[in-house]
């Protein structure tokens, strides 16, 4: 089993001033490649740091993909300590010179003489295409460690990745099969509550069931080796049957997603109104596939009732020419209220918010969640009223 690794450089990563994406799409594009990485480890923008780290980690692993460092700045030091580390000399690269002219002359400029900077390489070093930009990536081998070196910029990172990499790695390597990870999403469950349901189950051998919680949903995950396929999704089916009620989708695609996808598939539109989501909502929808949804934002009304609820989601429908309405309203002592317009019925429940130590935005996330829950419940001919564990019905209300 090769041992991969990642090792992200720079100190605006070190210190938390940006968040690594970067390491994260990696884990998770690698993953799927069926190279789990190993180990991700993260340092600064010191020189002497860098060799260091580089020397350690190619006693450990057997590929290793370093990530930022190939500026054309002062403190851009991946080249320089890559070259330290193999022992051997920077010297400049003309091809890539060239590269970066014809980079710079397509965008009607001349390079900056700064750049020649990106084409100073270890000696021995194979140089891997960047056609998105000026960073010219390598690899060096250090104590039969194959070490890649990468762009930060995310974008042209993925690109390297993808169509230098991996194709690298494929020929080089026998790579292991993908392993297969069943990922389903629940809503209205706690993580305790799921963990004491399946935990005690037999799973498959060599399969892991895991869980990540991020409120307001919790996502199950079956991940195993894809000779166990069959297994796996025989036990998948007992998983799903034990979530029940409370799944709300599989895969990755995502409720707002599966949601666009179906209304699209139904020539339907939705119009949004919104009190305590103060627009949440509609920015959600709005920012799937590009989804236009008519909405407003109303002031809060504490007095109103679930059939007046209902009578605003079906207003805000026939105002926007929509077969559909949504309406969130006041969240009041501890009580939450929403209302659901279809072209045959209305549909409005109040539930009690039983967690008290949820932030003002922790709330909101759970009023958009559950308006969506009723919404896709609609859309796949399920009960739109649902039973949550931490949300208690307190009053519904349905047209005839």
């Amino acid at each position: 089993m090769l041992v991969v690794e990642m090792l992200s450089t720079g100190d605006e990563v070190l210190h938390g001033q940006i968040i690594d994406t970067n390491a994260a799409w990696l884990a998770d594009c690698f993953f799927q490649q069926g190279l789990p990485l190993s180990c991700r480890t993260t340092v600064g923008d010191e020189l002497a740091h860098l060799v260091e780290i580089f020397l350690e980690r190619s006693l450990h692993a057997d590929i290793l993909i370093v990530n930022g460092g190939l500026g054309p700045t002062s403190d851009d030091l991946s080249a320089l300590a890559a070259a330290k580390a193999a022992g051997v000399p920077l010297v400049e690269h003309s091809e890539w010179i060239d590269v970066m002219e014809r980079y710079f002359v397509a965008r009607g400029r001349v390079m900056p003489e700064t750049n020649r900077k990106q084409a100073l390489l270890p000696e021995n070093a194979e140089l891997i295409d960047n056609p998105v930009g000026t960073a010219c990536g390598f690899s060096v081998e250090i104590n039969g460690c194959l070490l890649f070196f990468t762009p930060g910029v995310p974008s042209e990172f993925k690109v390297m990745i993808n169509q230098q990499i991996l194709p690298r790695l494929q020929q080089r390597f026998t790579l292991p099969e993908p392993p297969i990870c069943l990922r389903l999403t629940s809503f209205g469950r706690s993580e305790s509550s799921l963990a004491k349901q399946f935990d005690s189950l037999t799973h498959p051998q060599n399969c892991v069931l895991g869980y990540r919680s991020s409120m307001p949903i919790i996502e199950l995950k079956l991940t195993g080796p894809a000779s166990m396929r069959d297994e796996m999704e025989a036990h998948w089916q007992v998983i799903k049957q034990g979530v029940g009620d409370n799944l709300v989708f599989e895969g990755t695609e995502g409720l707002p997603s599966a949601i666009s996808r179906k209304l699209r598939e139904k020539q339907l539109q939705v119009a949004v109104s919104e009190q305590f989501s103060a627009g949440l909502l509609s920015w959600i929808l709005r920012s799937v596939d590009g989804l236009f949804t008519p909405s407003e934002v109303v002031e809060r009304d504490a007095q109103q009732t679930l059939q007046q609820l209902a009578e605003q989601a079906k207003q805000i429908s026939a105002q926007q020419n929509v077969a559909i309405g949504l309406a969130i309203g006041c969240f009041d002592d501890g009580q939450l209220a929403l209302a659901l317009h279809t072209p045959n019925k209305s549909y409005a429940q109040r539930v009690q918010y039983l967690p008290t130590n949820h932030s003002l935005k922790e709330k909101q996330d759970v009023s958009v969640m559950l308006m969506l829950d009723m919404l896709s419940r609609w859309l796949n001919q399920r009960d739109v009223i649902g039973q949550y564990e931490w949300l208690v019905q307190s009053e519904t209300w349905v047209s005839e």
